[in-house]
C-alpha cells in the first residue's frame, strides 16, 4: 500500500484569484511505514506572496527568486503522485491549488481521478467532535512533538501529520507511557492502559505444566545443588530421600 503524506504552502489563500504554491513536501509511505522516497520542493511564484502568508510560512519572494517554477517540475511530480493514496489535512485546499497548477501546465485530468484523497480534517471531526482539529491541537492531542514549528513548513508539517495520520488509525509504532515531551498526554495514556489490563483480564491464563521426564530432572538438579552446598540449603529437607 503506498501513501503519501502532503502539504503545499502558497503565496495566498485562493487558488482562483491567481495565487501559487511555493513549497510543497510530500512523504512517502509504504505499508504505513516511511520509505526515504519524499519528494520536497521550493517554488518561484512569478507574483507576490501576500504579507500575510508570509507571516504563516516565512517564505519570501527574495528567497524563491532562484527557485525552479511549477512547470518544469509538473511532469515528474505528477508522476510520483499518481496512484497514491494522498493524506492531506484539509485536502480541498492543496488539492484545488495542485489541480489549478496542473492545468496551467496542460494536464487537466483532477488528482482525484488518478490518487485516493484522505482528508484528516474529515477524520479528526468524525473522531472529536466538537474538538479542535487543526495539526497543532491534533499534535497535543496524539502527543506528536510538535515543538520545532515556528512557521509552517510543508514538508515539516507533512511529516508531523504522518505521525498524527497513524495515531489516528491506530498505527503507532511504539507506545511511550512516560517520560519528558508526553505533551500532557496523561489522560490518553491512562486510558490506554486501562485498555490494556481489560483485555488482558479477558484472556484465557495458559498454565504449562511440567512432564514427568521434566520433573525428574529437575529434581535430580537440586540435589546435586543440595549436595554441594553441604546440606545448608533451607529446602533441602523437603528433597525426597535419595
Amino acid at each position: 500500500m503506498r501513501q503519501i503524506v502532503l502539504d503545499t504552502e502558497t503565496t495566498g489563500l485562493e487558488a482562483d484569484q491567481g495565487h501559487r504554491i511555493i513549497e510543497i513536501g510530500c512523504l512517502e509511505l509504504i505499508n504505513r511505514r516511511p520509505s526515504g522516497n519524499n519528494y520536497w520542493k521550493y517554488l518561484n511564484p512569478d507574483r507576490e506572496i501576500d504579507a500575510g502568508a508570509v507571516q504563516v510560512h516565512g517564505l519570501t519572494n527574495a528567497f524563491l527568486a532562484d527557485k525552479p517554477r511549477f512547470h518544469e517540475l509538473a511532469r515528474e511530480l505528477w508522476d510520483y503522485l499518481s496512484g497514491a493514496e494522498l493524506i492531506i489535512h484539509n485536502a480541498a485546499f492543496d488539492v484545488g491549488f495542485l489541480n489549478r497548477e496542473f492545468q496551467r501546465c496542460g494536464i487537466e485530468t483532477p488528482l482525484a481521478e488518478v490518487c485516493t484523497v484522505t482528508d484528516t480534517v474529515t477524520m479528526a471531526r468524525k473522531l472529536h467532535p466538537g474538538q479542535k482539529v487543526n495539526l497543532d491541537a491534533l499534535c497535543r492531542r496524539y502527543g506528536v512533538d510538535n515543538s520545532s514549528r515556528e512557521f509552517h513548513g510543508a514538508l515539516l508539517d507533512a511529516r508531523l501529520l504522518s505521525d498524527v495520520y497513524l495515531a489516528m488509525t491506530g498505527g503507532q509504532s511504539r507506545l511511550v507511557l512516560d517520560g519528558p515531551g508526553d505533551g500532557g498526554n496523561q489522560p490518553r495514556r491512562s486510558r490506554l492502559l486501562e485498555q490494556l489490563r481489560v483485555e488482558a483480564a479477558a484472556l484465557p491464563l495458559a498454565v504449562p505444566r511440567a512432564s514427568e521426564a521434566e520433573l525428574d530432572a529437575h529434581l535430580e538438579r537440586l540435589k546435586g545443588i543440595a549436595k554441594k552446598s553441604g546440606g545448608n540449603c533451607l529446602w533441602a529437607g523437603e528433597l525426597p530421600a535419595a
